[in-house]
């Protein structure tokens, strides 16, 4: 199968509620069932990332938060087969039985950012389940004396998984066009499909009111029916913003994520396809500009950690203003101006945690790649003395790459300190 098709059909998957809560669930269920029963008692060992993202976010169908919370639901009933949708439906009796199991929580150093390893015990018995890597991906199972998988902990753990991912990291944006102007069939229906379910939360929460209402206010003065581009395209900012506004409060919707994130998928189509349906594009030129966003967001997160103290929403609406561009009809150098624009302006953004504000985030990082896209057919963009901007588009991304892993680590410590804290 074509390599970028391959990582696009693993990549952009539905999952129900955020996604770090919802691989908790997934290690808690996994453990429970290995288990044979509901554990008495539940130990998690996790990364500060894990815990950071699970820790304000609303869990979908309930009242609960935290990644407590999150594994002892999956452990009193969830169903693994389910995978990042697994919170998807919640009894009353699977949150009173949540509620009454014993859960200790540890922050490991030295793991990857992705990390949840669930220790289910019951009389004698224990099983442990380990996710790590990627969020439904089982590193590592045990059932008392016996190792049912092994794996590398890291995302790497193959040679297929190592090869997708260098295959990503070394992608140069003319090389993600080239491809998409070829692009089967398949994988322009595939990122279709993916813009009508983000979508269907988006113009839900124009109707409801979820956590800060970024995108509903944000909305209310263009109306449904954008009446120019700039109204299209603030309007593309706002249904983003509400779709996000959602799901952080635990929408029980569904949203194709991308490189694991729901807000990342949001914001690499909602905005496009809102500016796209009143452009009256065909579906063939929409979804192209999708696939070269979705193919950023990835080439972008393959350069960083999937949980960073970087946001994912700035990271994937750089692929958001080079997705604009093509709807418009811009070239290759459009493209890199918006995409060094997007590296001038927003890159610093923290990430802390998933909560109410990414819909703040997302509505700030779309509205910038709304200006970027504007500014590159002016042929404005900053050059390269511009503090970390690159001479091209592919030297920014390995400046991103560097301030993600060489510059924040710190940052991402004192993040979680901060959050810690207030908690306590």
């Amino acid at each position: 199968m074509d390599k970028y098709l391959k990582i696009l059909i693993k990549e952009l998957r539905p999952a129900m509620g955020c996604t770090e809560p919802a691989a908790s669930a997934l290690a808690g269920a996994k453990a429970a069932e290995l288990l044979g029963l509901v554990p008495t008692s539940l130990e998690i060992y996790t990364s500060r990332d894990m815990v950071k993202n699970a820790m304000g976010v609303g869990i979908p169908n309930c009242s609960l938060k935290g990644i407590q919370a999150a594994v002892a639901l999956g452990a009193s009933g969830g169903d693994s087969e389910k995978g990042l949708s697994i919170l998807s439906s919640l009894t009353e009796k699977q949150i009173e039985k949540a509620s009454a199991i014993p859960v200790s929580l540890v922050i490991e150093s030295g793991v990857p950012s992705l990390y949840i390893k669930v220790i289910a015990k019951a009389g004698d018995d224990v099983a442990i389940a380990t996710i790590s890597g990627e969020h439904d991906r089982f590193s590592f199972l045990q059932y008392n004396d016996t190792v049912l998988r092994e794996l590398a902990v890291d995302a790497c753990g193959t040679e297929l998984e190592a090869e997708d991912e260098q295959f990503l990291d070394s992608a140069s944006l003319a090389d993600m066009l080239m491809w998409v102007e070829q692009a089967p069939q398949e994988a322009i229906d595939l990122v279709l499909s993916a813009k009508e379910t983000n979508l269907a939360i988006a113009r839900h929460a124009l109707d409801h009111s979820y956590g800060l209402s970024v995108g509903k206010i944000a909305a209310e003065p263009i109306g449904r029916a954008p009446k120019n581009l700039t109204e299209a395209f603030s309007l593309g900012s706002a249904m983003a913003a509400a779709a996000s506004d959602a799901r952080m409060a635990g929408c029980p919707l569904p949203v194709i994520i991308n490189s694991g994130s729901g807000n990342q998928g949001i914001t690499l189509t909602v905005p496009i396809a809102v500016v796209a349906s009143y452009l009256k594009v065909d579906d063939e030129q929409l979804g192209k500009a999708l696939l070269l966003s979705q193919l950023i967001g990835l080439g972008l997160t393959a350069r960083k950690d999937r949980l960073s103290a970087l946001c994912g929403a700035f990271t994937a609406s750089i692929g958001t203003a080079c997705g604009l561009v093509y709807l418009l009809g811009g070239s290759l150098e459009e493209m890199d101006r918006a995409f060094n624009t997007m590296v001038g302006n927003l890159t610093g953004i923290i990430c802390d945690g998933a909560k109410s504000t990414c819909a703040l985030k997302i509505y700030s990082c779309v509205e910038a790649a709304n200006l970027a896209c504007n500014l590159a057919f002016r042929g404005l963009s900053p050059g390269s003395e511009s503090g970390i901007v690159g001479k091209s588009s592919m030297e920014s991304m390995d400046f991103l790459s560097r301030i993600s892993h060489e510059g924040m680590e710190e940052t991402d410590k004192t993040i979680l300190s901060i959050m810690l804290g207030k908690q306590s």
